[in-house]
């Protein structure tokens, strides 16, 4: 799994992005892949766990699936 922070929530459209360890750029999550954790939950500069879509980019560019609260 990678790792990395949270960047930015956009809590009422239900979805943010991750500023990843180890990825130039950020990636995109929708709260319908967290796991273990509510949206509510989370907060700009947490922790996280994620594996990265590996169908590809999405319309915002990367998409995070199993992210979790590290």
């Amino acid at each position: 799994m990678a790792k990395g922070v949270i960047k930015r929530l956009v809590a009422d459209r239900g979805f943010g992005f991750i500023a990843g360890e180890n990825r130039g750029g950020d990636v995109f999550f929708h709260f319908s892949a967290l796991k273990e954790a509510r949206f509510e939950d989370l907060k700009e500069g947490q922790s996280v766990s994620y594996e990265v879509d590996a169908g590809g980019r999405g319309d915002k560019g990367p998409r995070a699936t199993s992210v979790q609260i590290s």
